[in-house]
């Protein structure tokens, strides 16, 4: 005699465990990175408004908050929805994510340095980015090789598929190169601080040489296959990440290199600083206009908010430090002036992400099964051989 099927119960059906982080991808770490980099990005301006710091660290502990409830909720979106968590790594669209977790931990850490000191003091705040540090730059690391090896033997991607949001994992070592320096006078002089020095500047490398990889296949796909889809219009900004870092990590070599490394490593890394600061930041202000032109485009062909408007934040953000950096080492105000009007976009664009992203969390909508954007990347299926 059949019978007939028994309904799953909340505690056996995992669609009905714990439903509001069923569908809470990596992606969220975004929010993440756009504040740490509103509250770093701003304490290190030219010309320091008065009350600036201290606003600068409300948002960067603000971060670290955020930080702390993503660690929880992606905790249990692992335990109780573990197919779901699983089927994001088999996604071309989603798995690249993964990077943005190291991101967030680095950039967290390196805010306390930065600013958190300021409120915890510098002991604690040297423990906590020292374990951030760490951790993060070993989960970046892993995803910087885990991530195109699941690209090149699970997903099924195409050329025309590619998308900058491939570059996520592999800007990771790079946001570890700029925020490891701020350890380096904590630790013993000696080969305890050139270790760590040099260290980040085999980060910077790993994601350098992976980036100009990559980035030929992004800017041929945009060049030959029309613009992106509206929703994913947005992460064109991601480009400007490994640009904008990479000037900032060469510029914290430059500050910390004096008396860590032999005199004339030092002075080269002073001119590393300007003559590849100078032409990188040249490329992503380029970009930048590129980038805004096409979302205007996509804006008024009806653009709407989802998460990956959080592209205008943490990206534009490394540009303002690495135009504070060249500031440092070049003395021009042009570089001052830059960083300021940068630093306002980047506010405005975080002010207007965070205010969609509250409205999107109290209707539900944000955490609700996400529906696939017109022409975006299929989903990924497994090769069976």
């Amino acid at each position: 005699m059949v019978t007939a099927a028994q309904p799953l119960s909340p505690a056996t059906d995992p669609a009905r465990r714990l439903p509001a982080v069923r569908h809470l991808g990596p992606n969220w770490y975004a929010c993440v990175m756009g504040t740490a980099i509103v509250g770093t990005a701003g304490a290190a301006l030219p010309w320091q408004a008065s009350g600036l710091r201290a606003v600068c660290t409300a948002v960067w502990a603000l971060s670290l908050a955020l930080l702390a409830v993503l660690l929880v909720a992606r905790s249990l979106h692992w335990r109780h929805h573990r197919d779901q968590a699983r089927a994001q790594l088999l996604d071309p669209t989603a798995a690249p994510f993964y990077g943005c977790l190291s991101m967030a931990l680095l950039a967290v850490g390196g805010g306390a340095l930065t600013v958190g000191q300021d409120w915890l003091g510098i002991p604690a705040a040297v423990a906590l980015d020292a374990v951030l540090f760490t951790v993060g730059t070993v989960v970046g690391l892993a995803a910087a090789v885990a991530v195109p090896y699941l690209m090149a033997v699970r997903h099924r991607t195409a050329p025309e598929q590619a998308s900058p949001v491939w570059l996520l994992p592999l800007v990771a070592p790079m946001v570890s190169a700029a925020v490891g320096p701020l350890l380096v006078p904590h630790l013993p002089a000696g080969q305890p601080r050139e270790t760590l020095l040099l260290a980040c500047v085999a980060l910077f490398g790993v994601s350098l040489l992976a980036t100009l990889v990559t980035l030929p296949l992004i800017f041929g796909r945009l060049l030959t296959g029309g613009p992106l889809p509206l929703a994913l219009t947005p992460s064109l900004f991601l480009v400007l990440g490994p640009l904008g870092q990479s000037t900032t990590a060469v510029g914290k070599f430059a500050d910390v290199a004096p008396g860590v490394v032999p005199a004339p490593y030092a002075g080269g890394f002073e001119v590393l600083a300007v003559l590849y600061g100078v032409p990188v930041m040249g490329f992503a202000l380029l970009w930048l206009c590129l980038a805004v032109a096409h979302v205007v485009r996509a804006r008024r062909e009806g653009m709407g908010f989802s998460m990956t408007w959080w592209s205008f934040t943490f990206p534009v953000g490394t540009c303002v430090t690495g135009a504070e950096a060249l500031a440092r080492h070049t003395g021009l105000a042009v570089y001052d002036g830059l960083s300021v009007v940068l630093y306002a976009g980047l506010v405005t664009a975080w002010a207007v992400a965070a205010v969609h992203t509250a409205r999107g969390l109290v209707s539900g909508a944000l955490l609700a099964r996400p529906r696939p954007a017109p022409g975006a990347p299929r989903s990924a299926t497994a090769r069976t051989r």
